[in-house]
């Protein structure tokens, strides 16, 4: 039997099957109906679904899930092998919180840096105990090229280079270009040099749909060495989640 896993997001609809701990099919989707899922059900002999969304309002075809799965939605409170003590539980993203899981899942007892590269970029850590105490979130590569453009006046939006290297644009389209980008290693470093300190058996994970781009950035650093990178982190981390769900 196989799980079902849904990552309801803000531009895309991710679905992921399992069977076990390996993923046998995924794809993602501006919008899903109850046909594709019938068709996903029916082929893996699905039993179980969860649902993660960053939306308030439920789907429609969530009413059919519910009458041919058991269907479980990811909240807060489904911390599967960690201790969360994030002050504010209910105010934390349930992307972030599958991620860590995730990582705790994949390599138990180590010290996990989840690095999230999407609209925006999200560092998180979670020690060989199994604890979480939160992380940063800042601006993601796309939101800085969009931002210089929308709060100046004359400078234009441009697009990721990953070709670029040095430290000094030669002309305004490389200014931005190295301030942006530079401006991403030189953070990605800082922070994991400080959470590197005094740690054993560091992992950097990356995920998102940045995260080939960041390698390609830490690709000269010290750290490399102990960079993974995890593009379906999150949907791993939910079931997970789905694994330990025996209600």
């Amino acid at each position: 039997m196989a799980n079902l896993v849904i990552d309801i997001g803000n531009t895309f609809i991710k679905i992921a099957i399992f069977e076990q701990d390996e993923i046998v099919y995924t794809e993602h989707y501006k919008a899903i109906d109850i046909k594709i899922l019938d068709n996903l059900l029916i082929g893996y002999h699905v039993n179980k679904t969860i649902i993660s969304s960053v939306k308030k309002n439920s789907e429609e075809w969530e009413t059919g899930l519910k009458v041919k799965t058991q269907l479980i939605y990811f909240n807060t409170g489904m911390t599967t092998g960690i201790h969360n003590h994030y002050r504010t539980p209910q105010t934390l993203g349930l992307d972030r919180l599958a991620a860590v899981i995730g990582a705790n899942y994949l390599y138990p007892q180590k010290n996990n840096l989840v690095i999230d590269g999407g609209t925006c970029i999200t560092y998180d850590w979670i020690d060989a105990e199994g604890n979480y105490f939160g992380g940063s979130i800042s601006p993601g590569l796309n939101m800085r090229y969009n931002a210089l453009n929308h709060y100046t006046s004359n400078l234009p939006v441009i697009s990721a280079n990953e070709n670029f290297e040095g430290n000094s644009g030669k002309d305004t389209q490389t200014a931005i270009t190295s301030g942006v980008q530079n401006g991403i290693k030189f953070e990605l470093n800082g922070f994991i040099e400080s959470y590197a300190k005094n740690k054993q058996e560091l992992n950097i994970i990356l995920t998102g749909g940045d995260s080939i781009f960041f390698d390609t950035l830490l690709k000269n650093s010290i750290f490399a060495p102990y960079i993974k990178i995890e593009p379906y982190l999150v949907l791993k981390g939910l079931n997970a989640a789905t694994q330990k769900h025996n209600d």
